[in-house]
């Protein structure tokens, strides 16, 4: 009889994705999905520590895991637990090797703690619905807000192959796919390692990088020592790489406006989605890709996380709420019909009842259609963890939670459920 397996998600769409591509190579193995957590022989718990809460449940999962398998094996049977996703990131980027211990003395019926990373692309995922399909397109993040775990959790961002991602769109489309999200932590840097190389994208964001003075050399007409080449894709053309300027300095470049496209041209496709996208990574060229393909999104998240220009300094947040203003009214003038979805998080370290009125007013003024707000949860190995305090009374920051719920998504919950979001 084939062993049956089940896959526990914890966290965001990518690893919702993720367990979607763990579930192919359980299945490529001769598994079959069960029914339920508890009524398998193998499972599968995919985790998230965005917040303690997430890592909490985590840990209630597996120790009630833990008592079913010791009373399967008192029955001469077998349950085996494999802990993977954000949580077994952290554990084995951390060199102490202090975190790895405490998840295993807090997790001691664990079986296995497995890299996501192991986990390949050679099968098609299980996917969870017949139409909407997640694509990842990158892992990893390279920006270290101050408040996130993730560049710990999934390491330094690195980009899928571009031919991988158009076969696998392709692949889609003839299976009866009509939804394509694109998925990565900033969608906007997709394949900025791919044009500079894995060996650069580490310093990216120093941007003092020789590949970057020689571009802004040539943009003021000054004479360089080498040609900047450009990026072939998959079909031969020579592209360009999009730069991304902000702050009047060079940022990154990207492949994002041409694979956006590329995807948006499949026929068939009827709609083209993704997540996440930094705010000062959001070039022109993909403001004028969505205006010009109306099977691209017309809802765009982008997030905030605070409107207090002194908060999101704090948070290493590239940009001021003026900024961040100007940008979406770039966009409404270019894309008339589009909404905007956002991240929010109050109660972050030392925010004050007058930054959290700054927010109240951005929100406003910025008129979401949705947000998914959250109250600020300490993470270990973060700046903010180091630097800051988090000294935000719990009933304050549930008090600024609702403040903002009732201001942005209880007024929009019609519409937000007509979109099907």
């Amino acid at each position: 009889m084939a062993k049956t397996y089940f896959i526990q998600t914890f966290g965001c769409q990518q690893n919702v994705a993720d367990s979607e591509r763990i579930a192919a190579e359980l299945e490529s193995r001769g598994m079959k999905k069960a029914p339920s957590v508890y009524k398998a022989d193998h499972v599968v718990i995919n985790t998230c520590m965005i917040r303690q809460m997430a890592e909490n449940r985590v840990y209630g999962l597996v120790n009630n895991l833990s008592k079913l398998k010791t009373l399967r094996q008192a029955q001469g049977s077998e349950l085996k637990i494999v802990v993977t996703g954000c949580m077994v990131g952290m554990a084995l980027r951390d060199k102490s090797g202090k975190f790895l211990k405490l998840i295993k003395e807090r997790m001691p019926g664990a079986d296995e703690f497995l890299a996501i990373e192991e986990v390949g692309f050679d099968n098609n995922p299980v996917r969870t619905s017949d139409i909407n399909a997640w694509v990842p397109i990158s892992n990893g993040c390279n920006n270290f807000c101050t408040f996130c775990v993730v560049p710990f959790t999934r390491g330094r961002e690195v980009s899928r192959p571009y031919a991988d991602i158009l076969h696998e769109c392709y692949d889609l489309v003839r299976r009866g796919y009509k939804k394509i999200t694109l998925l990565g932590m900033n969608v906007n840097s997709y394949g900025a390692d791919l044009v500079v190389g894995p060996e650069n994208i580490q310093v990216l964001r120093d941007i003092d990088k020789k590949y970057f003075s020689e571009i802004e050399k040539r943009r003021k007409g000054e004479k360089v020592n080498k040609e900047i080449n450009g990026y072939k894709l998959p079909d031969g053309r020579m592209v360009k790489p999009v730069l991304v300027k902000h702050l009047n300095r060079l940022r990154i470049p990207t492949l994002f406006p041409y694979l956006l496209e590329d995807i948006a041209n499949i026929k068939g496709v009827e709609k083209v989605d993704f997540i996440s996208s930094n705010p000062w990574d959001m070039s022109d060229e993909v403001v004028d890709i969505i205006a010009n393909n109306t099977n691209i999104t017309r809802l765009v998240h982008f997030a905030l996380q605070s409107g207090s220009n002194s908060v999101l300094k704090r948070m290493n947040r590239w940009y001021t709420s003026q900024d961040y203003l100007m940008l979406l009214t770039k966009i409404r003038k270019k894309i008339p019909n589009v909404e905007f979805s956002t991240d929010i998080i109050v109660g972050f370290c030392g925010e004050t009842d007058k930054e959290f009125k700054e927010t109240v007013e951005l929100v406003k003024k910025a008129k979401f259609l949705k947000a998914y707000i959250a109250m600020y949860s300490d993470r270990p190995a973060t700046a903010a963890h180091k630097a800051f305090k988090d000294n935000v009374l719990y009933p304050v920051k549930k008090e600024r939670w609702k403040v903002l719920e009732n201001l942005i998504n209880k007024p929009n919950l019609d519409k937000i459920k007509a979109l099907g979001n």
